[in-house]
């Protein structure tokens, strides 16, 4: 038992070594406090099995896995388990390798030099050691902020009551109860309750130490007349997501002004549906039972330190400009998300991961031009795979060793069909097909892979487990409108942000907070409590 643990932890230190190689942070490790402890999904112990769990499906599986944060893009299961779809008519392409070597592709296989970052990364604002939560906080939603929150939710609430008669009581909201509001919001994150309500109750969920900061009635009245952009404007709104756009633009400059990410980054959608410990535990009837979100986010994140970097919003049904409806064609869509996301990416070699909805050729080509280079999953049944060679993308009747690959390139561009227990195909012109890799299981040893192969399982997995991490700060209260469902969420990953900058910052030397402990600090700065008083 003993020599089994002390190789698993000699597996583990090969496996962080080989990541900090990749320029992985080594928060995939864990971090200070006790956030990583209670998740089924994340574990540090030598016989954890938690990478199995990742990228479930990459289209070309005989059995469904289901991933524990549910179909998201970003593609979870290079480590997992799956099997090869022969027959059909197969994806579209050059069926032999002859007439894949005529439309250019060889199996010849030639270096590839990723040129150096042209770009510096980390902080772009130094904090100074006694920096407070709210102050990280406040680089992405500052006080000038707030109180336009505050302008235009009095403007609405005069406004309504103009039309459906005044409202005994009411009284303009302050830029102070409107701090105040926002913590009564975000502790819903901290501890966990379904309803911003439960506050006031005297149930499981009541927190008196904060309900005497406002009264029950004062807050209802505030969410009740709540806005961001109170009236719809005349000229070049945005239809679907006019009363949540100018928070979004003033949250995206700020992400852009405050941090620079690494080379490395992802685009993926992240999971915001519900706490993944909630997706666990729920039957399958509760989950039906649950509204489906009416948007769409996806988001660029860098891979060393899971800020992220830079968000996409588009709604489901709408008619505008920024509804999915908008495009029937998937892959188009995808495409043109994925162009949203990099367009401040021009010129600087960085290197993007991708899932299988946004790989395709076009857009990796067309990327490359731009000094953009991609690595990405395919599946032939959510990936565009024109021009692509056909013979790549069918499995043979051939039996495959675990570990094997083949490569294909054409110019800078390879195509990799690698087998582990089942045929996962990348498209990459970000690493050299020449080079080779290592997956390092916990349990079954190392498998060998190209090593593109490698380092998209190793970013992908980083993102994977942070997204425990970011779950921390998932805002419970659940508003009906689409516009404050969006306005929660980004409130949700600025707070991630927030403690991102913090813990790169000097203020984290002197008191090294965990999550929880932040978020609470945060709540009650903003509630303007004592720091010795207790949230709950």
């Amino acid at each position: 038992m003993a020599e089994c643990g002390r190789k698993a932890l000699s597996l583990l230190e090969a496996a962080r070594s080989r990541y900090e190689s990749l320029q992985i942070s080594d928060d995939v490790f864990g971090e200070s406090g006790d956030d990583s402890s209670d998740n089924p999904f994340y574990s540090t112990s030598g016989d954890s099995n938690s990478d199995s769990n990742y990228i479930s499906e990459a289209g070309e599986e005989h059995h469904n896995h289901r991933a524990p944060h549910g179909d998201n893009d970003s593609g979870h299961g290079v480590h997992g388990s799956g099997g090869g779809r022969g027959g059909g008519a197969g994806p579209p392409g050059s069926v032999s390798r002859s007439q894949a070597e005529q439309d250019g592709w060889t199996e010849t296989l030639q270096d590839v030099t990723m040129p150096p970052y042209k770009d510096t990364h980390g902080p772009a604002q130094k904090m100074s050691v006694d920096s407070t939560a709210l102050d990280f906080f406040q680089l992405f939603v500052p006080d000038n902020c707030i109180q336009n929150m505050v302008t235009q939710t009095n403007m609405y609430a005069k406004k309504f009551q103009e039309r459906f008669g005044s409202e005994e009581g009411w009284r303009p909201v302050t830029a102070q109860e409107m701090k105040a509001f926002l913590g009564f919001v975000v502790s819903t994150s901290v501890h966990r309750c379904e309803s911003v309500l439960s506050i006031w109750s005297a149930g499981f969920f009541s927190n008196r130490s904060i309900a005497l900061k406002m009264s029950q009635a004062r807050f209802e009245k505030i969410l009740k007349y709540f806005h961001i952009v109170a009236f719809r404007p005349s000229q070049g709104c945005n239809q679907g997501l006019y009363k949540i756009q100018p928070f979004l633009d003033s949250l995206q400059q700020s992400f852009s002004h405050t941090f620079r990410p690494s080379q490395t980054q992802v685009l993926h959608e992240p999971l915001i549906d519900e706490d993944p410990v909630f997706i666990n535990t729920c039957t399958e009837r509760e989950l039906r039972k649950r509204k489906k979100r009416k948007f769409s986010l996806w988001v660029r994140q860098c891979t060393s330190t899971g800020f992220i970097c830079q968000i996409s919003v588009h709604l489901k049904d709408g008619q505008g400009a920024d509804g999915l409806s908008t495009l029937k064609n998937k892959p188009l869509l995808h495409s043109l998300v994925a162009k949203q996301l990099c367009q401040n990416l021009s010129g600087k070699n960085t290197i993007i991961f991708t899932g299988p909805s946004i790989t395709s050729l076009s857009l990796f080509t067309e990327f490359s031009k731009q000094n953009i280079y991609c690595c990405g999953l395919l599946s032939t049944r959510k990936s565009d795979c024109t021009g692509l060679p056909q013979c790549m993308l069918v499995c043979g009747s051939t039996p495959v060793q675990r570990g094997q690959s083949q490569v294909m390139m054409k110019d800078s561009m390879s195509l990799i069909s690698w087998y582990n227990k089942g045929h996962f195909r990348f498209l990459t012109n970000a690493y050299s097909p020449t080079k080779q890799g290592m997956i390092i299981k916990r349990k079954s040893g190392e498998i060998p892979c190209p090593l593109a192969v490698e380092a998209f399982a190793a970013h992908l997995s980083y993102i994977c487990k942070y997204d425990d991490k970011y779950s921390k700060y998932f805002i419970f209260h659940k508003p009906n409108k689409t516009w404050q469902q969006v306005f929660w969420l980004a409130i949700s990953i600025a707070i991630n942000n927030a403690y991102i900058l913090y813990k790169m910052s000097d203020a984290y030397a002197l008191k090294r907070y965990s999550r929880a402990q932040f978020g609470e600090l945060l709540v009650k700065e903003l509630l303007e409590l004592d720091d010795s008083s207790p949230t709950q």
